[in-house]
Parts: structure tokens; C-alpha cells; sequence
């Protein structure tokens, strides 16, 4: 086998022709990576659970880039909503072959106080809504030998919250899906990883990070001593999501400055 000397990176990170789904992109981190896959060619199919200002900013936002972007809608905390929003996809365009599950649901509750209610809607939410809808998109992705499948965790796979315990035991079970599904269909053209952000500035953390005291708490936890931003994800999304990473699968790039570290 020969190498080409010409590495062309631009080339291996353009994603025209692809088209890209990313749940939960209405706002934060996936509103971000919604934007970056767009900025390189990708179009994108931005979701939210309903029609708000949030989703047309966010859509406004990647139809600069990508003009023929779309906004799809559903609650994923409904099993029947995976199917809904692959009918709305199909009314516009082929179902995606970049699928980027990026949407959670996460309550503050002590462990032994969790109701049977709450526990099951996050999971549904965090891990069952992505095996529904990567099952769906599937078959597209294997038909043309190439596809992207990306779930963004959290570093509470290695730290979890003491009052977040479903939610960390759901973002490990996506993560623990992915080196499954991974090895299986890495022969197809299709790549299985996820992404595990740390402490990022996001409307969900905007109140807690805006009290100096609480966030000078967080940081002299973390080594950078600092925390994200959305668009701080939006780059190992960009690689994982196209041929500038097609030899990576099954792993778990992590976005926390260090928290998950001993020390």
C-alpha cells in the first residue's frame, strides 16, 4: 500500500454532501457543534423538544453556513419520537449520516430518593432515545459504507455527582454502547465514539457559574482551573464526524481541563 505525501486536511474535515443530526443542538454544546459541522459544508438538522426562539436563533445560526439546514421537533423522552422526527428528516431530504445524540436530561436528587418516574425518563431521554435513533439511521449509513455516530457523554462517567446518579450511570451506558456498536460495524465505514465534556458555561450552568464564590469552587477542582465554553467541543466533533477521523472508533475523547484526573 502507498501513502500520498499530500496530507490536505482541508479536504478530510469538509463534510459537503453529509448531512448531519444532532439532538438538543437548540442551545449549548450542540447548538455549537451544530454550527462548526455546518461551517464545514455539513447540512444540518437542528432539534429541539418544541418550536422556540431558541431553535430559530440556533437554526438562523447554521443557515449561514449551510442554507439548506432545517429544524426538526420532538420530546425524546416519548420512545414513539425517534420515529416522528425520521419522518420529519425524510420530508426533506435522505435520512443523515452523521448522527450526533447530544440531548440529556438530568435531576438533582439524592440517590436513595430518586422516584421510579425520574429514573426512567432520563434513561429513556439519555440512552434509549439514542439507540432508537441510531438503529433508525443505520441502515443509510451501512448502504453508503460511511457514517458518524457520536454521543456526547459527560465527565460524571469518571466524577459522578452524588445527586445525579441516574444521570451518570445513563451517560456510562451510552458510553459502554458505543465500544459495542463500534466494533461491530467499523468493516461498514462507520464510526462509533463519544464525547465527555466537563464543566462547560451553558445556560443549564449559567446561575450556578455566575456566583463567584460557587464558581471559584468548581475551578480550583479542575487543573486548567477554568471551565469551557460550547464551542470547545465543536472541534473533536468536527474530526470525529469526518474523514479527518475515520480511523478513530470506539473511544472516548475527553473535555473536562483535567477534572477526571487524580491528584
Amino acid at each position: 500500500m502507498e501513502y500520498s505525501d499530500d496530507i490536505n486536511l482541508h479536504k478530510r474535515f469538509d463534510l459537503s454532501g453529509h448531512r448531519a443530526f444532532i439532538t438538543g443542538s437548540a442551545r449549548g454544546i450542540g447548538r455549537a457543534i451544530a454550527i462548526g459541522l455546518a461551517e464545514y459544508g455539513a447540512r444540518v438538522i437542528v432539534h429541539g423538544v418544541r418550536e422556540s426562539a431558541k431553535l430559530s436563533t440556533a437554526l438562523e445560526a447554521v443557515r449561514k453556513h449551510s442554507p439548506e439546514s432545517f429544524a426538526v421537533t420532538g420530546d425524546l423522552g416519548d420512545p414513539a419520537t425517534p420515529a416522528k422526527i425520521a419522518e420529519q428528516i425524510s420530508a426533506h431530504c435522505e435520512l443523515p449520516d452523521i448522527f450526533i445524540a447530544n440531548a440529556s436530561l438530568q435531576f438533582r436528587t439524592p440517590w436513595n430518593e430518586i422516584p421510579l418516574a425520574d429514573s426512567q425518563l432520563q434513561m429513556q431521554v439519555n440512552f434509549h432515545s439514542t439507540l432508537l435513533l441510531a438503529q433508525l439511521f443505520y441502515p443509510v449509513m451501512k448502504a453508503q459504507k460511511w457514517g458518524r455516530i457520536l454521543t456526547i457523554g459527560s465527565v460524571q462517567e469518571f466524577r459522578p455527582h452524588p445527586q445525579m446518579a441516574v444521570y451518570a450511570a445513563s451517560k456510562s451506558a451510552q458510553e459502554n454502547l458505543v465500544r459495542n456498536i463500534a466494533r461491530q460495524v467499523a468493516s461498514e465505514g462507520i464510526t462509533v465514539n463519544n464525547i465527555a465534556p466537563g464543566v462547560f458555561y451553558t445556560d443549564r450552568n449559567e446561575d450556578a457559574l455566575s456566583n463567584p464564590e460557587y464558581a471559584k469552587k468548581v475551578t480550583d477542582c479542575i487543573p486548567s482551573h477554568t471551565y469551557a465554553e460550547p464551542a470547545d467541543a465543536a472541534g473533536a466533533a468536527l474530526m470525529l464526524c469526518s474523514d479527518a477521523g475515520k480511523y478513530i472508533t470506539g473511544t472516548n475523547i475527553v473535555i473536562d481541563g483535567g477534572l477526571r484526573l487524580p491528584g
